[in-house]
């Protein structure tokens, strides 16, 4: 049996700030074993039941990775001139493998640095999770391997 799970969290970075969290009232539902959620977080929260709350401490590598320098690229400012620079932008970058989202994270007199690592590579994290439903995945759920809403029945 696979199932549906939905929780509040408040994700804090290793500053103790707080960095997302999820929406009064919108609790986030995902598919037990779909892979929707970072994999050491719902290893660590399946098991609770609803109106359990856990904080839940996830190491860098085990969140979203360390930071990868090959992830870096150096581009010739020219080949950007069509787009305003400015550090902590992102752009979407077509490559040989299809689409990428990058952040610019140095700009020189000749070049400007892009950042492929996701925005939180390289930082430990910290969630404080209140399971607020846990119920059966309906066959359509499993078939299209995401919930349809919180109760299984609102369409795509």
């Amino acid at each position: 049996m696979r199932r549906v799970l939905a929780f509040n969290y408040v994700l804090k970075g290793p500053d103790g700030n707080v960095l997302d969290a999820s929406e009064r009232n919108q609790p986030l539902p995902f598919l037990e074993g779909s892979g929707q959620i970072i994999p050491k977080l719902e290893e660590e929260i399946k098991n609770l039941q609803e109106g359990e709350k856990k904080t839940v401490k996830i190491a860098a590598a085990d969140a979203y990775g360390e930071v990868r320098e090959n992830m870096f690229m150096d581009v010739p400012k020219e080949e950007l001139s069509h787009i305003p620079l400015e550090i902590g932008t992102h752009l979407r970058l077509e490559l040989g493998e299809g689409e990428h989202i990058v952040r610019i994270s140095k700009i020189s007199d000749t070049h400007v640095t892009l950042d492929g690592n996701h925005p939180l590579a390289g930082q430990p994290l910290e969630f404080d999770v209140e399971m607020v439903l846990v119920r059966e995945a309906t066959t359509d759920e499993i078939l299209h391997g995401h919930p349809h809403g919180l109760h299984g029945n609102q369409g795509h």
